[in-house]
């Protein structure tokens, strides 16, 4: 039966190519602005129509969400905005547009780490920055994100730009755990055993390792699974099937985390809707779910990953609070400046 619902909600999804003007607010609609595709919400969306008869409207935007947010009047109102970084939910809650929520329902289902302390964002899956590598070429199946600074990978290690949200995360979580000094000696180190110049996305690391261009790779865990289940572009197939996944200091602190995320806008006209919305991305239905379409882990204790996440292998997570490493992504950005990481 779930099976039977997951196919035919995927295959709503081409229905959401063209987004809908945002609808009139009423008592029975929520507002939505998302940085996260319309497609990969719409499985979710349409369950909790079902459930609630709440009308959920969204607006994609790539760039400029937070100028969105603040612009829209009336009827084109947030209530919720949908991120898929802790960066951008920090943005939006830097440039004063989180409500603050308080809900039992939250507070139990989503662990401290993945939330913010006053409310103001709830984590609703998470996802692993860890290594790609060669199956051919790597003999080792443990690593550490240390390790990317040893000689012994000169030549060896491919990247998109330092300057990505997803790379400034882990770049941060380094100043973190070892302090700022330590993080930019190991940030030169990463530099000096570059393939070539960061490039390309996460999905293109994995081409350049196919390819034979270098050995490692850092990229985000669900782009394997898009890469194993791409019927339109089969050749990632391929790539997928040349690399292995290795979970990045599983021996100690465990492998850095960041997340896909919600907040309530401030002053929301449909505030207990989007309440309601949050707390039904928080359950179980809407975690399973979300972990079997996007190939993400669920942030609730106790629900599984999907059949294909669990086969990369046992994921120790960073249990770091995502909110202090949002404190040293200004400065990551800047260390990867003064390195000259992207030249």
């Amino acid at each position: 039966m779930y099976k039977t619902f997951l196919k035919s909600a995927l295959g709503a999804t081409a229905m959401m190519a063209i987004i809908a003007p945002i609808a009139v607010q009423a008592d029975g609609v929520i507002n939505v602005y998302s940085y996260r595709q319309a497609f990969l919400m719409q499985p979710l969306i349409d369950q909790f129509q079902k459930e609630t008869g709440i009308t959920v409207n969204t607006i994609y935007a790539k760039k400029g969400l937070v100028e969105k947010v603040k612009a829209a009047k009336g009827k084109d109102s947030a209530d919720l905005i949908l991120t898929v970084d802790i960066a951008r939910l920090m943005g939006a809650v830097n440039a004063g547009l989180a409500e603050e929520v308080s809900s039992d329902t939250l507070s139990a289902n989503i662990p401290a780490e993945f939330r913010d302390a006053d409310g103001k964002w709830f984590g609703i899956t998470s996802r692993s920055r860890v290594i790609y590598a060669s199956k051919e070429r790597v003999a080792q199946d443990a690593i550490t994100y240390e390790e990317l600074s040893d000689p012994k990978w000169k030549g060896k290690i491919c990247i998109r730009s330092g300057q990505h949200n997803y790379n400034l995360a882990l770049f941060a979580s380094m100043i973190a755990h070892h302090g700022e000094a330590d993080a930019q000696k190991w940030l030169e180190g990463l530099k000096a055993n570059l393939a070539h110049a960061p490039k390309g996305n996460d999905r293109a690391q994995a081409k350049s390792i196919f390819n034979g261009e270098c050995d490692l790779a850092i990229a985000n865990t669900y782009y394997m699974g898009k890469m194993q289940t791409n019927e339109k572009n089969p050749e990632q197939k391929d790539w997928a099937k040349s690399i292995k996944m290795l979970f990045p200091n599983a021996e100690d602190r465990g492998s850095h985390m960041n997340l896909s995320g919600v907040m309530v806008v401030k002053d929301a006209a449909n505030k207990a809707n989007a309440v309601k919305f949050v707390e039904f991305l928080s359950g179980d239905t809407a975690q399973k779910l979300y972990a079997e379409v996007n190939f993400e882990y669920p942030v609730k204790v106790g629900t599984e990953a999907s059949d294909m996440v669990k086969s990369w292998g046992a994921l120790k997570a960073d249990s770091l609070a995502l909110t202090e490493i949002a404190k040293y992504h200004k400065r990551a950005s800047e260390l990867v400046d003064i390195v000259k990481f992207n030249d």
